[in-house]
């Protein structure tokens, strides 16, 4: 099946139609800036923007920018959530120049080594970080400054260089991926398929716009659909900033969409808005816990997959509900391939490749390892059944892939997150440990006894129903969460 026309289905035609692919962000700008002009494109601080009012501001910009580095292609942006980030960003990629993301929380030492690693001709950086920037030997730009003398936007094409982004890749060594105008352009089309409607939505942004889910699915998305996006200044004020802002649609990472699921069971439906429709969720796997139970209090939650090599997004799944352990189908202009269990990818929303190292990212036939473990059903649905950096050889010869262990036992409702993975025993003897974490608004309702002691009881009967290969020798009930990453992952444990 063709991937755009089986997203057909779960929007009406005409809002369909609509849904057209720009070969860049300067095109895509042009046309927000014309038909969405007096609509509401960014809320921070009780402040709202129109889609006029940011072209002006990033107008101005554009004139900072070309007064302080005129001919420079590398931009590095520093900055933590704000209006000025995504002004600064608009003005940098629609003069046909890269914007290079640097997560706020890097220290001086780290920003220098990125302006040299990647070549970056300025930084802009937020006042509160000036401290961070001092190493730098590139002009450094204060985002928020402006000018009265605007500058129009410059037409590049889409194998233009847009964005910049630290990913861990498939190696988990850091380094940083470099994407064109078109790969950015088709991640964000992506983002509007499978909810409905999609255009004139309201949402909330709460990851780090540093993290390419937050960049290209919850901002550029927004933008794209003439949506309008509040951006939280601080995550702990998350849910009466939702009081405020009634959104329709939150992009979350797992984690976010527990707390969040855990605290409306604890005090109401309410405590997400009572217009939220869609949370759109990725970046770790989704248990069909949480699908189940947003579906009954009237949201839909939707999980997906993407890779910051990807644009982000590679498949969706509009139909989580009916295939919770799906991350669904994949998107257009893409193509596939599974070699030993491995998706390998390549197409139009795929990076130009790695900067700052010797590693180019692909094949000589232009496939993408992804490095992710993957079936795929009759019916094109994709399932994710590992990662091969993370696979376990026991002493006898045998794969074991964690993150399918992982599942049998987070299908228990009472389970919010595990960890399989390998340990050493007294006897010196390697063995398969589980770690897990309990979903606490679950077992309170259960008038347990021992809580602990039922929930291994429960967990070994699991245990026993998988091969003799893969069951796990030792059983822990955490009394706290894993150890996060800043994507909210879990950090895996060294393997031994």
């Amino acid at each position: 099946m063709d991937p755009r026309e089986y997203f057909r289905q779960f929007a009406d035609d005409e809002e369909f139609e609509r849904i057209v692919e720009k070969p860049t962000v300067t095109a895509m700008w042009r046309d927000c800036t014309a038909e969405f002009a007096d609509r509401d494109a960014i809320v921070f601080k009780g402040e709202s923007y129109t889609f006029a009012q940011l072209e002006s501001d990033a107008a101005g910009f554009r004139t900072v920018l070309d007064n302080t580095v005129k001919d420079g292609k590398r931009v590095g942006i520093l900055s933590a959530n704000s209006y000025d980030f995504v002004k600064a960003y608009l003005a940098v990629v629609t003069t046909g120049r890269t914007a290079v993301i640097l997560p706020a929380h890097l220290d001086q030492r780290s920003v220098f080594g990125c302006s040299i690693m990647f070549g970056l001709d300025a930084v802009i950086y937020q006042p509160e970080l000036k401290e961070s920037v001092s190493l730098v030997k590139v002009p450094l730009i204060d985002i928020t400054l402006t000018s009265d003398e605007k500058t129009g936007m410059t037409d590049c094409d889409e194998k233009t260089p847009c964005v910049m982004m630290f990913t861990g890749g498939t190696t988990g060594k850091s380094k940083c991926a470099l994407l064109s105008n078109g790969a950015v352009m088709q991640g964000t089309v992506n983002g509007c398929y499978g909810i409905s409607p999609v255009f004139g939505q309201r949402y909330m942004l709460v990851l780090p716009l540093s993290h390419v889910f937050g960049l290209i699915r919850n901002l550029m998305t927004s933008l794209y659909t003439g949506s309008t996006m509040w951006i939280c200044t601080n995550n702990k004020d998350m849910f009466r900033d939702i009081q405020v802002f009634k959104p329709t649609v939150l992009v979350f990472v797992p984690a976010l969409a527990e707390m969040s699921l855990s605290l409306s069971k604890q005090f109401g439906r309410n405590m997400l808005g009572e217009e939220l429709k869609y949370i759109i969720c990725g970046a770790a796997a989704v248990a069909p816990y949480l699908i189940e139970e947003y579906d009954k209090i009237g949201v839909n939650l939707l999980q997906g997959y993407g890779l910051t090599e990807s644009a982000n997004l590679v498949s969706g799944n509009p139909e989580s509900l009916k295939y919770p352990d799906s991350i669904g189908f994949p998107y257009p202009n893409q193509e596939f391939k599974v070699v030993d269990g491995e998706l390998w990818i390549r197409g139009k929303n795929m990076m130009d490749g790695y900067v700052g190292g010797d590693e180019s990212g692909f094949d000589e036939e232009g496939w993408f390892h992804t490095g992710d473990l993957v079936s795929i059903d009759e019916r094109g649905l994709l399932r994710i059944t590992g990662r091969i950096k993370e696979i376990i050889v026991l002493s006898n010869g045998e794969n074991v892939s964690p993150a399918e262990l992982e599942a049998h036992f987070n299908a228990l409702p009472f389970i919010q997150d595990s960890q399989v993975f390998e340990d050493v025993a007294e006897n010196g003897k390697h063995i398969l440990a589980l770690e897990v974490v309990p979903r606490q608004t679950v077992l309170s309702k259960m008038d347990l006894e021992n809580p602990k002691e039922y929930i291994i009881s429960e967990l070994e009967k699991v245990n026993l129903t998988l091969p003799s290969f893969e069951r796990v020798n030792r059983i822990e009930v955490r009394d706290s969460d894993f150890e996060r990453t800043p994507s909210m992952k879990i950090a895996r444990y060294k393997k031994c």
